[in-house]
């Protein structure tokens, strides 16, 4: 009888939980392939025999991102409140940065980037958003190019999120900080007729 086979699967996963890590919080090119097989307990050879090199264990990491995201942004419901659902898939979004800190800041920070164009793919994390976007402008709540209202909308979430993970914001600061800056961000490309539904209730003081 042979030798039994190296778990292969667990190997892969441990290379991508150490990867997300190290990528999350260190500078890439600092991250060499024999240090991210040192931390998952395996060989070199391991990563390029299961991702073909460092290159493709990044890919990999933020092809998990992206999944992640895409996942939880498509499990918000619909409605016919289009801008209800803005609200809604801002609040998603916020939520699965702040749960998935390193995998966000692999997907947005540094290991590899993202950025929002017109051509959005069928599994494009941001694909929700559009569409949401694109049924506020048909029903007239919005006005203004898709691409453009959702670039602008990503980026005050970027920024809203990246504060937040990295201690920034923090509490009832940080939950004031994102109510009013996505309000605002809507409210900026409101038509007349929308704008006083577009305005919550201030906080009890």
């Amino acid at each position: 009888m042979g030798r039994p086979r190296t778990n292969d699967a667990a190997v892969r996963e441990r290379l991508v939980a150490c990867a997300t890590e190290m990528f999350a919080t260190r500078p890439q090119e600092s991250v060499t392939v024999r240090a991210l097989a040192t931390a998952a307990g395996t060989s070199t050879a391991a990563v390029y025999t299961l991702f073909r090199g460092k290159d493709g264990l990044v890919r990999e990491v933020r092809d998990q991102a992206v999944a992640g995201l895409f996942q939880d942004l498509t499990a918000v419901p619909a409605s016919e409140a289009a801008l209800a659902d803005l609200y809604a898939l801002a609040v998603a979004y916020r939520h699965w940065g702040r749960e998935h800190r390193h995998l966000y800041t692999v997907l947005f920070g540094g290991a590899q980037s993202f950025v929002p164009s017109a051509r959005v793919g069928d599994r494009d994390p941001v694909r929700p958003l559009v569409a949401a976007i694109d049924r506020a402008v048909a029903a007239q709540a919005l006005a203004g190019d898709t691409t453009l209202i959702a670039v602008s909308l990503w980026v005050a979430l970027h920024g809203l999120v990246t504060l937040e993970l990295a201690g920034g914001l923090v509490g009832t600061a940080a939950d004031a900080a994102f109510d009013s800056t996505v309000d605002a961000v809507l409210r900026g490309w409101a038509t007349p007729a929308s704008f006083p539904g577009l305005r919550r209730p201030e906080p009890a003081p």
